[in-house]
């Protein structure tokens, strides 16, 4: 039998493998939720509560990864500085007491120069990091979290007035760990309420988030979007092509960061708590997780990746800790489990990209040989 006669069944295996690949985590969290649903002896009700709220919750914050991965920058750890934008939105609608949606209007008003400003540092330096951008942007976020910690614990207070004494520490100066965000808590959840039995819905929350999600496919769309696209695929050939692929980067990454402020805000209104110096790593990092964990790659990721995410992600989280202590005695097991499974995926997203990069050299490599002879 000859080669050629052998390639449709070779083809076949590829795509086999290929699609356990791209699915295997999803299929690993649906396996994990179906056999710890049973085990939190939680109601039907109440779990589908839970999701409701943590996708309101949680999904703007995911989607704002989307176009980084368009763009082909990989995963955007440094969505965490336009949480950081957001969180000093927060801090100052506190302070001058502005509550309801005017208030977390106000918080997107202040964030969003912030989160401006931020990404084009951002997106500058990733340009000159260009192939490493996913790490570069970790250690990027712990810098700028120094700077952020330099203001809101030093300079708030002393340098920059706030008024309420409430939010600053003892000494004079400096942020409270954590700040009660009583006149924004749950002002865009329940501005449109809507309930169904003894389930409550977030209609105006959801409705924010279609809208992201409309402006995502019609942003593909656009001109940009078609640059950043072009750029994900190959960005020599996009250069070649005309497209400024170094401004068209920064652009991305900027929308990423000012969409991250405004998800950091939608989060903590919903939270009704800001824990000041520790809400952005949260959030980065669970986002990222969550995206993965619905079947995204480091370059490829859409709308329904996000929300396969989000729902599988959490619902672990909701069931893993009373899964543990009824299997267990102890409902600390859960909660390592979900420390586990949020840096464990990460890395385990990682091995598969590279291995998949290796995996399709091999396959291009094979391609130009061309088609053997007879054996």
């Amino acid at each position: 039998m000859s080669r050629l006669d052998r390639g449709p069944d070779k083809k076949r295996n590829r795509g086999v493998g290929s699609l356990l690949a791209d699915y295997a985590v999803p299929v690993i969290f649906i396996v994990i939720s179906v056999v710890a649903i049973p085990l939190s002896d939680f109601s039907a009700t109440y779990l589908i509560q839970e999701l409701l709220v943590r996708i309101g919750r949680n999904s703007f914050l995911i989607l704002s990864l989307l176009i980084p991965i368009m763009a082909g920058m990989g995963l955007n750890f440094g969505m965490v500085l336009g949480a950081m934008a957001g969180q000093i939105g927060l801090i100052f609608v506190s302070d001058w007491a502005v509550v309801g949606i005017p208030g977390i209007v106000l918080a997107m008003i202040i964030g969003t120069p912030v989160a401006v400003a931020l990404g084009i540092l951002c997106g500058e330096v990733l340009n000159r990091a260009k192939g490493q951008e996913m790490v570069t942007s970790y250690i990027l976020g712990f810098f700028i979290n120094g700077v952020y910690q330099l203001f809101v614990l030093y300079f708030m207070g002393w340098l920059i007035p706030i008024s309420n004494p409430a939010l600053v520490l003892s000494r004079g100066h400096g942020i409270r760990n954590a700040i009660s965000l009583t006149g924004i808590r749950m002002v865009l959840d329940r501005l449109i309420p809507l309930q169904v039995g003894t389930v409550t819905i977030p209609v105006a929350t959801y409705l924010v988030i279609a809208a992201f999600c409309f402006f995502i496919l019609w942003f593909r769309k656009t001109k940009l979007g078609q640059d950043m696209r072009a750029i994900g695929q190959d960005m020599a050939v996009a250069d070649s092509a005309g497209i400024p692929v170094n401004r068209t980067r920064v652009i991305a990454i900027v929308i990423s960061t000012v969409l991250a402020c405004y998800g950091q805000i939608i989060f903590l209104q919903n939270m009704g708590t800001l824990n000041t110096y520790n809400s952005h790593d949260q959030a980065g990092m669970f986002s990222i997780a969550a995206l993965l964990i619905g079947g995204a790659s480091v370059s490829r990721a859409g709308i329904g990746n996000v929300f396969l995410g989000v729902v599988l992600f959490h619902l672990m989280f909701i069931v893993a800790p009373k899964a543990g202590r009824n299997l267990m005695g102890e409902a600390q097991i859960g909660e390592y489990f979900r420390v586990f499974v949020s840096y464990g995926i990460i890395a385990l997203a990682l091995v598969l990209h590279a291995w998949k990069r290796l995996r399709d050299r091999a396959e291009a490599r094979r391609s130009l040989r061309g088609p053997a002879g007879k054996e």
